[in-house]
C-alpha cells in the first residue's frame, strides 16, 4: 500500500490493483469546497491513467461519506450573476459525474455515513454503491431552496423511477440503509465494522477479472440503456471480436480447462 500525504483533503491509497479515495473533511462531514472538487477530478484522473489500477473505491473520513457542498462557501464568491453561477457549476462539481461516465474502470462508493444533497448524488453516480448500517441518505436542495445541481435529477430516477425520486426530492426525505437497500439505491448492507473490509474484497474480486472484458461490460450496460435493443446487440457483437481475441480471454480459458488457478479462476 502506498501513500499520497500531499492531498489531505482527499486521500489516496493504493491497496494492491484498488485506489482508494477517501475524502478528508470529517470536521465538515466532508462538505467539498472547489479547490476539492478539482482535487477530486485530478485524482479519478490519475486512477484511470495508471495501468496497476483496475478498480476505485470512493469512502469518507469519520462519520460520513459527504455532506454536499460547504455551505461556508456558498454566497462567498465575488460574482452571483446568473452564468457565474452556472460556470461555478460546469467547471465544479458537474466534472465529476462526468469524468465519472468516462471512466472506463469500475468504481464503487463505500457509503460510511451521511450523504446528503450533492454527497448522496455523489454516491450514486458510483457504478455499485456499498453501505454501512448506520448510513443514511438524503436528497435534501428543497430544505434550503435549491436544485440537484449535482446530476442527482438524472441518477435518481433511473435507479427508483420517476414518482419516487420526486417524493425523495420533495420531502428531503432522510432514507436509512434498509430502506436504501429496498429501492436499490445501494447494493449492499454491511456492519459499519466490516464495510470497508466488504468493499474491498469486492473491488479486489473485480480487479482479478480480465480488465478488458470488465470495462468493456461496463460499457455495454451504461450504452445499452439508451439504446434500443438492435443497436445494443450490434455493440456487443463488435465488443465480442475485441474480448475473443485478447490474451485474457485465451489465459482465463486455458486455467478453465486445465483446472487450475487463472485471472478469475483462483478462487
Amino acid at each position: 500500500m502506498s501513500t499520497d500525504s500531499e492531498s489531505p483533503t482527499i486521500l489516496y491509497t493504493e491497496h494492491e490493483q484498488v485506489a482508494l479515495l477517501t475524502l478528508n473533511r470529517p470536521d465538515r462531514l466532508n462538505a467539498f469546497t472547489t479547490p476539492m472538487v478539482q482535487l477530486w477530478a485530478a485524482l479519478l484522473e490519475r486512477a484511470e491513467s495508471d495501468p496497476n489500477i483496475r478498480a476505485v473505491i470512493i469512502t469518507g473520513a469519520g462519520r460520513a461519506f459527504c455532506s454536499g457542498g460547504d455551505t461556508q462557501e456558498m454566497g462567498t464568491s465575488d460574482s452571483n450573476t446568473p452564468l457565474a453561477i452556472k460556470r461555478r457549476l460546469t467547471d465544479g462539481v458537474q466534472r465529476i459525474p462526468l469524468q465519472l461516465e468516462r471512466m472506463a474502470k469500475p468504481v464503487i462508493a463505500a457509503v460510511n455515513g451521511l450523504a446528503v444533497g450533492a454527497g448522496m448524488d455523489l454516491a450514486l453516480m458510483c457504478d455499485v454503491r456499498f453501505a454501512a448500517e448506520s448510513a443514511k441518505m438524503a436528497e435534501t436542495y428543497a430544505r434550503i431552496g435549491l436544485v440537484p445541481g449535482a446530476g442527482g435529477a438524472w441518477f435518481l430516477p433511473r435507479l427508483v423511477g420517476t414518482a419516487k425520486a420526486l417524493e425523495l426530492f420533495w420531502s428531503a426525505e432522510s432514507i436509512e440503509a434498509p430502506e436504501a437497500l429496498r429501492l436499490g439505491l445501494v447494493n449492499k448492507v454491511c456492519p459499519d465494522d466490516e464495510l470497508l473490509d466488504q468493499t474491498m474484497s469486492f473491488a479486489r474480486r473485480v480487479a482479478s477479472a480480465p480488465p478488458l472484458a470488465v470495462q468493456l461490460i461496463k460499457r455495454t450496460v451504461y450504452e445499452s440503456g439508451r439504446l434500443e435493443l438492435k443497436a445494443s446487440l450490434d455493440l456487443v457483437s463488435s465488443h465480442m471480436t475485441i474480448v475473443r481475441n485478447s490474451e485474457d480471454h485465451a489465459e482465463a480459458l486455458s486455467a478453465l480447462r486445465e483446472k487450475r488457478p487463472g485471472i478469475y479462476h483462483g478462487k
